[in-house]
Formats: C-alpha cells, sequence, structure tokens
C-alpha cells in the first residue's frame, strides 16, 4: 500500500537535499565548470518558434526582451512574478515600491508605461509592437507570492491587453505559492520562501507553460534525459559581463535531435535573484521542469546566467531598473543585446566572432585604433586596460574579442 508524505516531510528532504548538494557537490561542481566553456554553436531552429520566459527579476527582463525584440521572441512569453515593461522607469524605489509591493494606491503606472513603448517603437528603440499581437503571453501568480504582489501581476496582464489578441493571454493565479519557480516534482514546500526559489507545489507550471506557448506537445521525459547541457562563453556577448551583472558562463540544454540538426524550437529561461549558478549550483537549469518537456518535443533551452559580480547587483539580479544601464529595456541595452546576441548565434542569423591576436608595439596599436593614447600612455580600446608608455619600444599583444574590444592577452 502506497502512503502519501505529508508536504513537511517532502520539505526536510528538500532541505536535506540542499544540504547535501551545497556540501558534497559543490567542490564537485566548481571542478566541472573551469574551464569547461566554448563557444555557442548555432543550429537549426525555426525563427518563428522563438520564446522567452523568467521569474521574478527574470520575468521583467523577459517581458523586456518580448517586447523590446518583438521581431525576434515571435511565440511568445511566460511571465513568473513579474510586471509591466519598463515598470521602474529607471528607478530602484519604483522596482522595489510599485513594481513590487504594490498596494491599491501606489500600483504601477501602466497607461503611462503603454505610452512609453509606443513612442519607443516609432522612434527605433524597441521593435514595432504590432508583431506583439499574434503572440501567446502565459502569466503567473502565486496566491502567497510576498515578493511580487499578485496586483503587479494584475498590472502586467492590463498592460499586455494593449498590444496582444487578447485570446493570446493566459493568466494562471490560482495556485497558493510563494515566490519561486514552481514544479510538480522538485523544491521546497509550496508556501514556503526562501533558496532555491523552486517550490514542488504539485503543478507543472514549465510544461502549462510551454502548452501554451507552443500548442499541444509531447508528454514530456520523465527518465533520464536524452540530450546534453552545454556550458559556453557569455563573454562572447557582452564584454566584461560580471561588471555588467552576468556570469563568465551561461548554460544551453540541446535534445538529441536538435544536435543532430532536425529543425527545432528556442526557449530562453531567466532566472531570479539568488539563482545563478554561484547561489544555487545547477538547480535552476536541471530541476525546473522545461528539460523534460524540451527533451521530447525538439526545444533547445537557453539559461543565461547573470552575476554577482558587480557592486550594483549582488543578488544576480536581471537588470530591470537601471542598476548598470539606463537604456536596460532598449534594443541597446547591455544585457538585453547580449542575449539577443546569444538567440542569433543559436539561430545561425550572426556567425561566430573570430578573435584575433595582434602583437606590436604600443605606438603600433594606437596608430591601428586598436589602442588610444592618454597623457603619453597606450590603453586598449574596449577594456581600457593600461598598456604602459606609447612607445614604439613597448610590444604587447591584444585579443579583439569582440567588434571594437581589445583586451590584453591572446585569445582564449
Amino acid at each position: 500500500m502506497e502512503v502519501a508524505m505529508p508536504d513537511r516531510i517532502l520539505a526536510a528532504r528538500s532541505v536535506l537535499r540542499a544540504c547535501r548538494n551545497a556540501l558534497v557537490l559543490a567542490p564537485l561542481f566548481i571542478i566541472l565548470q573551469a574551464g569547461a566553456a566554448g563557444a555557442l554553436p548555432a543550429y537549426n531552429v525555426d525563427t518563428n518558434q522563438v520564446s522567452v520566459s523568467g521569474l521574478s527579476s527574470g520575468a521583467f527582463m523577459a517581458v523586456q526582451l518580448h517586447v523590446a525584440y518583438s521581431a525576434t521572441f515571435k511565440a511568445g512569453a511566460g511571465i513568473v512574478a513579474g510586471g509591466p515593461f519598463f515598470c521602474a522607469q529607471g528607478s530602484v524605489f519604483t522596482a522595489t515600491g510599485p513594481c513590487m509591493a504594490a498596494t491599491a494606491g501606489n500600483k504601477p503606472a501602466t497607461a503611462a508605461l503603454v505610452s512609453i513603448t509606443k513612442r519607443w517603437a516609432r522612434d527605433g528603440s524597441i521593435d514595432d509592437t504590432a508583431n506583439l499581437a499574434a503572440s501567446k503571453v502565459y502569466l503567473y501568480s502565486g496566491t502567497r507570492d510576498s515578493v511580487v504582489r499578485p496586483a503587479v501581476m494584475n498590472e502586467a496582464r492590463k498592460y499586455y491587453r494593449h498590444f496582444v489578441n487578447s485570446a493570446g493571454i493566459f493568466y494562471k493565479h490560482d495556485v497558493a505559492s510563494e515566490h519561486a519557480m514552481v514544479t510538480d516534482y522538485y523544491g521546497g514546500a509550496c508556501a514556503v520562501k526562501g533558496s532555491p526559489y523552486i517550490d514542488n507545489c504539485h503543478f507543472d507550471l514549465a510544461g502549462d507553460m510551454l502548452r501554451w506557448i507552443y500548442g499541444p506537445l509531447a508528454a514530456r521525459n520523465d527518465g533520464a534525459l536524452g540530450g546534453a547541457f552545454v556550458q559556453f562563453r557569455q563573454s562572447d556577448f557582452i564584454a566584461d559581463p560580471t561588471l555588467h551583472g552576468m556570469a563568465d558562463n551561461g548554460w544551453l540544454y540541446v535534445p538529441l535531435n536538435c544536435a543532430d540538426m532536425q529543425r527545432c524550437k528556442l526557449h530562453v529561461v531567466l532566472h531570479g535573484c539568488h539563482q545563478d549558478t554561484s547561489a544555487i549550483f545547477d538547480q535552476f537549469y536541471r530541476d525546473t521542469g522545461y528539460n523534460k518537456w524540451a527533451d521530447t518535443n525538439n526545444i533547445i533551452v537557453l539559461y543565461p546566467q547573470g552575476g554577482s559580480g558587480s557592486l550594483n547587483n549582488p543578488d544576480a539580479c536581471w537588470d530591470w531598473w537601471g542598476d548598470d544601464d539606463p537604456d536596460y529595456a532598449k534594443r541597446s541595452g547591455r544585457q538585453m543585446a547580449a542575449i539577443k546576441g546569444m538567440v542569433d548565434r543559436i539561430t545561425g542569423a550572426v556567425p561566430p566572432f573570430l578573435c584575433i591576436a595582434s602583437t606590436a608595439s604600443n605606438y603600433s596599436h594606437v596608430m591601428a585604433g586598436r589602442a588610444h593614447d592618454f597623457f603619453g600612455f597606450a590603453y586598449a580600446v574596449g577594456s581600457n586596460q593600461d598598456m604602459g608608455l606609447d612607445n614604439a619600444l613597448i610590444d604587447t599583444t591584444l585579443a579583439q574579442t569582440l567588434p571594437g574590444y581589445y583586451a590584453i592577452g591572446n585569445c582564449p
């Protein structure tokens, strides 16, 4: 006879597993990460089947990507505990106030955000909002979410109704979950808030979301995954990622059929604050449910990684209030452009940038535009690294790792 275990026992087991991960798996995970990242590969992706989702700061970033790059994320978006586009309007106080702890008299300025969206689309700062009309939008808010209140998600729905056909919007708000990515097989107790911010609420959120965005799907794989996890360099897409709220490396899940270059879909998943690999190791990109569905439905899953190396962003949140970049919500935003570059690489829209190393005198580097002179000293263009005196006697090797970006040293 099978006896169901109480939630408190399941929660205790989850805590014990987390402790085991921290004490036993952490050193192994660090070892596996070291030196393992390579260039992000390209695959055979249907560019009409690209979508994005995220939790918390990742949800706000997912909205930014969906709206600003609506010509790219055509299939749709899944928003878990997020809010309207450009909700914070460049203010951390607005971010933590109306965009998170909304009250009846202090909610997101949705009408103004709609107007800003239309204005930015007209001036070319973001894609044409007409692209959003046929998109699918899945919204999720836990009834016990104490971080991003359900009232904020109500405003997200109100915002999207201005641009997306009403039949394309689904709002799930009847699960008593806290602030977390919800699964039906992994995580802490449903009503408890805390690391790794993955809760077992006996609800398959990833599956429900992907079915809404893509339509009927084959049953998920509940056994051993048949695909592979690929670690890649995020520095190929943003210079000095750790200075701009991103980690050095990101992750990709590639089903076997996609690795064999069969036609596949692409879904981008963005973690929340405190969910990067330095905080919870591989739990977010392995245990949130997406890969089970990806494996049987030819969906490549991209997991960009935020980083905690920035003084402005010690919790590895995505930039949705301007902590790193005043243009954070536009196509020109640093993190935005980096993730768009990853998508373009995977879909084959942009070939990999080939690093070029040049050894020459500092004077020659300055004359060739690889460095600039400042009071008699040479500094590498892009990285602004000090190369020493600007003269013909000192030789330096510079590696061009991105267009217009040079760093001291050889190519990786």
